[in-house]
């Protein structure tokens, strides 16, 4: 993950690192879960605090989507955008359904862009998606909504 993360941030125009235990998470910073570790956010006082844990595989994924999902619904609730990608099987689904129910604002990734389309089906199957955009439109939408 470390070599992931260190190619991402060589091709972004944003930092890409691996996350380490016990970081405060920046603005404009993306962080990589390290590989069999989950993570997840802390919030202490106004800063958002990387965790690094260990803990049963959900899904049978460690690191899993729903680990960070959930802690993000817990930590940040109604200041918080989910964005649920192309992949395969469930992870995200039900964490990303928590976002929207804490008042997250939610996006899944359209069936047309998706390489595999199961976690997003997923996710819009349980009405977790405030959203279904295409790959090469969530980033401008994102940014539109913040302003």
């Amino acid at each position: 993950t470390m070599s992931f993360a260190n190619r991402l941030n060589d091709l972004c125009e944003v930092t890409v690192k691996e996350a380490t235990n016990g970081e405060k998470a920046t603005n404009g910073s993306v962080y990589v879960a390290p590989g069999n570790y989950h993570m997840i956010v802390k919030s202490v006082g106004t800063e958002r605090i990387i965790k690094v844990v260990d803990g049963p595989k959900i899904f049978n994924q460690r690191p899993a989507v729903d680990a960070l999902f959930d802690s993000v619904a817990k930590e940040i609730g109604k200041n918080s955008i989910g964005i649920l990608l192309t992949g395969m099987g469930k992870d995200g689904a039900k964490g990303l359904l928590n976002i929207k129910n804490c008042g997250g604002f939610t996006i899944a990734q359209d069936e047309e862009s998706s390489i595999v389309w199961g976690m997003p089906k997923e996710a819009i199957d349980l009405g977790a998606a405030n959203k279904v955009l295409g790959l090469n439109s969530i980033a401008n939408f994102v940014k539109n909504y913040l302003k």
